[in-house]
C-alpha cells in the first residue's frame, strides 16, 4: 500500500511474520507471507514481538537481510517486521495533462503486486539484461498478431499468425534465418534458410549449392547424406516419388517388392503412349554409338572403366541424354564468391536398353535364318 503525505516522498509497506523457536534471536528469510525479508534502511523497519512494538536498542538491523532481537525470544512468539520502501513524486499533475508526474516508483527492495497496468507504450532498462522469472508459462498476447525483434530500433525479424498460420519472417533483406545447437560441447549450425537464394534450405551448408532448393553438404566418411528408412516391410514402399506439376506420378525409387533391393522406375505405363511403333530399325542406330574407355580426371587411380561420351550419345539418342555440351554455372564458395564451373551433362544408361534390346532381336532373326539356310543347304 502507498502512502501520500505532506512530504514529497511516499512509501511501500511489506510485511514478514515469523513463529520463533525457543531462545531465537535471528530472523531472515522466507516470512510466512512468503516473501524473502530485505530492507535498503534500517531507519525504514518496525519490528513487533507478539503485538508490541521494539525499540530500536531492543534488536539490530544492519545487514538489510535480517533483524536481530538483543533477547531470545519464547517458543511460539510471533515476530513482525515491516519494511517500508520510499519514492518521490516530482508533482501530482500527470503527463497527460501537462506535468511531469508519471507514477515512476523507486524501489530497491522490489515492489510486490498482483497485476500490472501500463497506460504508456514501453517498458525502459537504462542497463543490463531484463529477466523474465516466472513459475509457469511465458505468454505474448498480441492482438496486433504480431511479435516483432529489434535490434537499437531496426526490425530483424517476427513471429506473426497469417491466414491463421504461424509464420516466422526474417525482415532484414537477404538476411538468412539460422538454426545453431551444440554437439558434444561443439558449437554447430544445423540449418539454414538462404533468402539470398530463393529461401532455399541448407543443411551442413552455410549457403546454397549450386541451384538446389535443398542443399546438402557434409565432410565427414561416416555420413550420409539421406538417411530413409521404411518402418512397415509393406511390399513397394516408396521411398521417394516424384511428381510432374499437376501431380501425376513419372518416377520412383521404392523397395522391390518385400526383398532387400532397391527398386528405380520411371513412368512407362501404355496410357500415358501413342504412336506405338515395333518396327524400326535398332541395328543401324546401335552402330552409331561409340563405346570408348576412359578414367575419370578425379580418380587418383586412374582406374580405367567403359562407357560413353554423354554429348556423342546426344546426336544418336537424344532422350539418354541432359544437358548442353561445353555448358557451365555459377557457383558461391564457402566465402560467398562465385566462381565458373562446368555443368556437366548426364546420361542415362537405361535408356538405351531398349535399343540394345531391339539390336539384339534383329540380331537374333538375322542368325535364325541364316542357321535356317544352313540347315537346308546340308540336307540336301
Amino acid at each position: 500500500m502507498a502512502y501520500i503525505g505532506t512530504s514529497p516522498s511516499n512509501g511501500v509497506r511489506r510485511i514478514h511474520t515469523y513463529t520463533a523457536t525457543a531462545g531465537q534471536t535471528t530472523f531472515t528469510g522466507s516470512s510466512t507471507e512468503g516473501v524473502t525479508l530485505s530492507y535498503a534502511d534500517t531507519n525504514y523497519i518496525d519490528v513487533f514481538q507478539n503485538g508490541v512494538l521494539l525499540g530500536s536498542a531492543d534488536y539490530t538491523s544492519t545487514s538489510g537481510t535480517s533483524v536481530v532481537l538483543a533477547q531470545g525470544a519464547s517458543v511460539s512468539d510471533l515476530v513482525v517486521i515491516v519494511v517500508y520502501d520510499v519514492f518521490s513524486v516530482a508533482d501530482t499533475v500527470s503527463k497527460t495533462a501537462g506535468g511531469s508526474f508519471d507514477s515512476a516508483v523507486t524501489a530497491n527492495a522490489g515492489v510486490k503486486v498482483d497485476n500490472i497496468t501500463i497506460d504508456g507504450t514501453e517498458i525502459d532498462l537504462s542497463s543490463g539484461d531484463l529477466t523474465l522469472d516466472v513459475a509457469g508459462d511465458i505468454i505474448l498476447d498480441a492482438d496486433g498478431a504480431e511479435v516483432k525483434f529489434q535490434d537499437a530500433g531496426t526490425l530483424i525479424g517476427f513471429v506473426s499468425m497469417e491466414n491463421t498460420d504461424l509464420t516466422i519472417q526474417s525482415s532484414a533483406q537477404n538476411r538468412d534465418i539460422i538454426f545453431k545447437g551444440d554437439d558434444g560441447g561443439s558449437g554447430i549450425e544445423a540449418a539454414r534458410f538462404d533468402m539470398s537464394e530463393d529461401g532455399a534450405l541448407c543443411l551442413g551448408a552455410t549457403s546454397r549449392v549450386g541451384a538446389g532448393v535443398l542443399s546438402i553438404s557434409f565432410n565427414d566418411a561416416a555420413a550420409h547424406g539421406i538417411d530413409i528408412q521404411v518402418e512397415a516391410d509393406s511390399s513397394g514402399g516408396a521411398f521417394a516419388v516424384f511428381r510432374k506439376s499437376s501431380g501425376g506420378v513419372i518416377g520412383q525409387i521404392n523397395r522391390n517388392g518385400t526383398s532387400d533391393a532397391v527398386q528405380y522406375t520411371t513412368s512407362s505405363d501404355y496410357r500415358l503412349k501413342e504412336n506405338v511403333n515395333y518396327d524400326f530399325d535398332a541395328t543401324t542406330t546401335l552402330k552409331k554409338l561409340k563405346p570408348c574407355e576412359f578414367n575419370w580426371i578425379s580418380d587418383e587411380k586412374n582406374t580405367t572403366i567403359a562407357g560413353f561420351i554423354a554429348h556423342e550419345v546426344q546426336s544418336v539418342v537424344p532422350n539418354a541424354v541432359n544437358g548442353e555440351k561445353d555448358e557451365t554455372e555459377i557457383l558461391k564458395d564457402a566465402d560467398g564468391k562465385e566462381q565458373t564451373i562446368i555443368k556437366p551433362q548426364g546420361l542415362d544408361k537405361s535408356d538405351l536398353v531398349p535399343l540394345l534390346t531391339k539390336a539384339l532381336q534383329e540380331q537374333q532373326a538375322t542368325i535364325e535364318a541364316l542357321t535356317a539356310r544352313i540347315t537346308a543347304l546340308e540336307s540336301k
